[in-house]
């Protein structure tokens, strides 16, 4: 199975096992991190917002126009940022490292 390495604010890593179709915010809830999700992965808030490290960024499928206009109300964005319920895990993604952001916002309205 694959493994998805979350960082949170402190720098505590946290490896966990991901099954393949699961979305990396279904991955952290399983897993007891620290992700919120708020909107439970219906692409309607940003709150699932995570840092892609660079070195993996280019190997996602691209942002569809939807998941970036939910990016553009997270907080603390960043050039690899992405959403966690619009990243699904597939072998290729084995070793993936995201860092948790220091705070969401709830972007629901």
């Amino acid at each position: 199975m694959p493994k998805v390495i979350f960082i949170d604010p402190d720098g505590v890593r946290h490896d966990v096992e991901v099954a393949v179709g699961l979305s990396v915010l279904e991955a952290a809830h399983q897993n007891n991190i620290e992700l919120e999700g708020a909107c439970e992965g219906s692409l309607a808030c940003s709150t699932c917002h995570v840092v892609v490290d660079p070195d993996w960024y280019g190997k996602l499928p691209e942002a569809t126009e939807e998941e970036e206009d939910m990016l553009d109300m997270a907080f603390g964005l960043t050039r690899t940022s992405r959403l966690g319920c619009q990243l699904i895990m597939t072998e290729e993604l084995d070793g993936l490292v995201l860092r948790l952001p220091t705070e969401t916002r709830d972007s629901r309205g």
